[in-house]
């Protein structure tokens, strides 16, 4: 499998995590063992799909990264336990806020 690049709905990969448009609209990023939540709607809000979609993805070992989170989004990652830090971005110039449930 590649080691970089867009996760597209009902892809492969998107079906062995559970990212499928039955659950979910929009996209995640693959970047070697990070997964970034790039952009995500649960289209069955409060079913555990997201949950699980984090649950699985942990258990394949991959990292979690969630990039200026919206405020529900944030609520959640909060609590999931993930952890707040800043990267500087050189394309940006700027710091940007990262959501991970890396230690």
């Amino acid at each position: 499998m590649k080691k970089f690049g867009m996760i597209k709905l009902d892809s492969e990969f998107g079906k062995r995590i559970g990212f499928t448009s039955d659950k979910f609209a929009g996209w995640l990023w693959l970047m070697d063992k990070t997964i970034i939540i790039s952009f995500i709607v649960s289209v069955q809000e409060g079913k555990g799909n997201l949950s699980k979609l984090f649950s699985t993805l942990g258990g394949l070992g991959y990292t979690i990264e969630i990039p200026t989170p919206s405020a529900r989004m944030m609520s959640i990652a909060k609590t999931k336990g993930f952890k707040q830090r800043f990267v500087y971005d050189e394309t940006m110039k700027d710091s940007v806020e990262i959501w991970t449930n890396a230690n």
